[in-house]
């Protein structure tokens, strides 16, 4: 099972803003060489089997986050941090900040192509590109806000949900204003797909499946609803029992390649994971994971692994296959973890929480059997070995047979 927190572990930053958002930097735009931190190699592991071994290089995160509009002082930003994997490391203050006044960078959406993201801020959504920074003495990823405007989300008020399909050709945003409002669009150019006024009362999550046909978005109040983006109507909707409440919801695929719908629920005795049928959007089962609320929730790209996050800081990691926890990792975080993500290779997970904290942790490779491989492998040396000596013992020391054959009369 999981470590509980240890502030001097080199994979756990306090990055002095409250953080609401993250995401790993696409590979495309990571640096071919980039510069190695020096960190010791101490941090959370989460056993996984078939996880193939860790990149030795650095990669970026981004985080979002700030104090909001008031004058608490602290700023509004965005933060790049890097990240070691050879050394299981995070930079020990981001590498770079991006302030953006008085507005809070609530949630994002990192494009999968690497051309930028987007962040949902209190009025708007902005789109920010990547900037790369060359110097003398530094090279390295920046970020920048973009001359693209987005007509069609300025005053669109504060965008709880934003997300790209998985080849970046769609965008999907939802609110709290306007009747929960449901948007759909072609991108880049902004072309109208989806726009449903009215498809929740408020609007918490959104999930692209993978082959990008069906779109599905939970709300405060009613069922969750299955969105055909070919025909831009409800496919399905998804009812939940008298004591649920619908939280996140996560598509993903099974060993057999099949598609799968995981939905957070929240309940009397519990939070659980309710998996769906993604061709008759039946209920396949449901599994109490943690006691207290899920604030987070993030499923890794080989459908292995499900993680959520909880209002006391805890992380738990959940075997797909199974859905029993393999891994807790206890106060993780000294506040409520407000985000996390798998890493695109699935060989980590982000996390980040209002206490300012942001946290890596690896799924460590576990392989299949090893351990009972090794003893039967040692048994089979053994067993030969004895055959060979009892069989010296017959031809030259009756002694020895009846010591290796003691028991057995």
């Amino acid at each position: 099972m999981g470590k509980a927190k240890n502030p001097d572990t080199p994979n756990y930053k306090k990055y002095g803003v409250p953080l609401y958002g993250s995401a790993w930097a696409p590979s495309v735009i990571i640096n071919d060489s980039p510069q190695q931190l020096d960190r010791k190699p101490e941090a959370d592991e989460v056993s996984g089997e078939g996880s193939t071994p860790p990149p030795t290089s650095t990669t970026y995160l981004v985080f979002s986050g700030g104090g909001g509009e008031g004058r608490s002082g602290i700023p509004n930003s965005l933060l790049l941090a890097e990240f070691d994997y050879a050394s299981n490391s995070l930079s020990d203050m981001p590498v770079f900040k991006l302030g953006t006044g008085a507005d809070l960078p609530y949630r994002m959406a990192v494009h999968p192509g690497g051309e930028g993201l987007i962040c949902s801020l209190p009025k708007s959504c902005k789109w920010f590109q990547w900037d790369e920074i060359k110097t003398e003495e530094v090279h390295k990823q920046g970020l920048k806000l973009s001359e693209k405007v987005l007509t069609h989300l300025e005053d669109a008020g504060q965008q709880l949900a934003l997300t790209f399909n998985n080849d970046g050709s769609m965008l999907a945003v939802g609110g709290e204003l306007q009747d929960g409002n449901l948007r759909v669009f072609k991108w880049p150019s902004m072309e109208n797909v989806l726009s449903e006024a009215q498809a929740h009362s408020t609007l918490k999550d959104l999930d692209f499946s993978p082959d990008g046909k069906f779109l599905v978005s939970l709300g405060s109040g009613g069922p969750g609803r299955v969105w055909d983006l070919t025909s831009s109507t409800v496919a399905a909707s998804l009812l939940k029992e008298n004591d649920e409440a619908f939280g996140f919801c996560r598509f993903s695929q099974t060993n057999d390649k099949n598609q799968v719908l995981y939905i957070t629920a929240a309940r009397d005795r519990g939070a659980c994971i309710v998996t769906w049928n993604t061709t008759t959007w039946k209920k396949l089962g449901s599994k109490k994971i943690v006691r207290d609320s899920i604030s987070a929730f993030s499923v890794s790209a080989d459908g292995k692994f499900l993680a959520v996050g909880t209002i006391q800081g805890d992380i738990v990691i959940v075997n797909s296959a199974s859905m029993q926890v393999q891994a807790v990792v206890r106060q993780a975080h000294l506040g409520i973890v407000t985000t996390m993500r798998f890493s695109q290779d699935s060989r980590a997970l982000v996390s980040a929480s209002m206490d300012s904290s942001a946290r890596v942790t690896l799924i460590k490779e576990k392989k299949k059997n090893g351990f009972s491989l090794r003893i039967i492998i040692f048994m089979v040396i053994v067993g030969i070995a004895l055959y060979l000596m009892v069989a010296m013992g017959v031809d030259h020391s009756s002694s020895t047979v009846s010591f290796f054959t003691y028991g057995k009369s």
